[in-house]
C-alpha cells in the first residue's frame, strides 16, 4: 500500500474481484459494529439538554431493571 491509503481516514472495505455486494455487507456490517448507523439516527435531529438527560435516565432504568431480572429470578 502507499502513503495515500495509509494517511486515509475513516472506514474502508477492499473489493476482490468486483463482488461489490460481499463489500457493500461488509461495510454495513463494520457500521453496525462500531455504533455508527446509530449515531447517525441519534444526530439526525436536534435533541434538548433536558429531554437527552430525561432518555439517558429512562433507558438506565430500563437496564437496571433487565439486570435485575437477568440476576434474580424470583
Amino acid at each position: 500500500m502507499d502513503d495515500f491509503h495509509l494517511n486515509k481516514k475513516g472506514m474502508t472495505v477492499r473489493v476482490n474481484n468486483g463482488h461489490i455486494e460481499s463489500a457493500i455487507s461488509q461495510l454495513k456490517r463494520r457500521m453496525n459494529q462500531e455504533g455508527v448507523t446509530k449515531e447517525l439516527r441519534k444526530r439526525r435531529y436536534y435533541e434538548k439538554p433536558t429531554t437527552r438527560r430525561r432518555r439517558e435516565k429512562a433507558e438506565a432504568k430500563i437496564r437496571w431493571l433487565r439486570k435485575k431480572a437477568s440476576l434474580d429470578p424470583w
